[in-house]
């Protein structure tokens, strides 16, 4: 049978009266690259059925468009491309068009005082909208980082306070026998308690970016915080990271307010939302605290 004799079912124009806020394809698998690394993408496209007489949309036209982003590199120029390719294959059915896309991206970072590096994931999530007030778009970041209790800190020196007090009653003391002392396993009789953290962002792109603000965001949020996730390490490296920590305690509310100042100093950024995890190593359940800026709700 010819081609141009193919029944096309989704032709029917029986009037349904139903428009539909959102149809695509969700899941669709496809090679991203994001900060000059390759990315396993995975995609969500879709467009709103706004004539109510249409019984749906061409999903393989969102399927082609898709194939501008194939193994470029992510820019809100070429996403913004992809959305009028979706409305522009949908005149007269659709108003607004829709593109998620999510993945882990892939950035080289280096240990603290030796010349290791290993590659860290950050996983992250971009939404985008077109319709006819513009184009919105929103980077899902999540950044790992350690913390170490502040409470727990103050209670583990109270108690090595006390072990000196009971460990010197009828000891000199001297500079060698309180050397001895700390380096012996009585010196450290309690630790304070850390966590691996997490903070999860989302951020409103400015309408005049177009390179993803991605390893900027991630070196912004590290520097804030201060204990980030390591690689590769040499001991010389572990230490520097157990004195980072050491230096560095605080409780969810701290990382959640350095976040806070840190992003609102970020350029291309009109809005965010944040939520930082302290998964408790004390406790069964997480640390939790948030803030947002300029943001509404969706």
């Amino acid at each position: 049978m010819p081609p141009h004799h193919l029944p096309d079912v989704a032709d029917d124009r029986t009037v349904r009266d139903s428009p539909l806020s959102w149809v695509g394809m969700e899941q669709v698998a496809l090679p991203l690259q994001l900060a000059g690394r390759p990315v396993n993408g995975r995609v969500s496209a879709g467009v709103s059925l706004d004539d109510p007489a249409a019984r749906g949309i061409h999903m393989s036209r969102l399927y082609l468009a898709l194939a501008e982003l194939q193994g470029h590199e992510l820019t809100v120029s070429r996403m913004a491309a992809v959305l009028a390719s979706f409305l522009d294959t949908h005149q007269g059915l659709s108003d607004v068009a829709f593109l998620d896309l999510s993945g882990e991206a892939l950035l080289e970072r280096p240990a603290l005082i030796s010349s290791l590096s290993g590659w860290q994931a950050y996983p992250f999530a971009l939404r985008c909208r077109r319709d006819a007030e513009g184009l919105a778009i929103t980077l899902d970041l999540t950044v790992g980082y350690s913390s170490t209790c502040p409470c727990s800190a103050a209670l583990a020196r109270q108690l090595i306070q006390q072990a000196f007090d009971e460990d010197f009653v009828d000891i000199p003391i001297t500079r060698g026998a309180v050397h001895a002392w700390l380096g012996s396993e009585q010196g450290v009789l309690a630790t304070p308690h850390s966590q691996r953290s997490q903070a999860h962002l989302s951020l409103r792109l400015g309408e005049d970016v177009d390179e993803l603000p991605l390893a900027a965001l991630v070196e912004r949020v590290e520097q804030a915080l201060g204990t980030p996730l390591q690689t590769a390490v040499k001991r010389i490296d572990e230490q520097a990271f157990a004195l980072a920590n050491g230096q560095n305690l605080m409780f969810c509310e701290d990382a959640a307010r350095r976040l806070h100042h840190a992003l609102c100093e970020q350029p291309g950024i009109d809005g965010f939302s944040l939520r930082v995890v302290h998964a408790e190593s004390l406790h069964a359940h997480d640390a939790v605290a948030r803030s947002q800026w300029n943001w509404q709700e969706a």
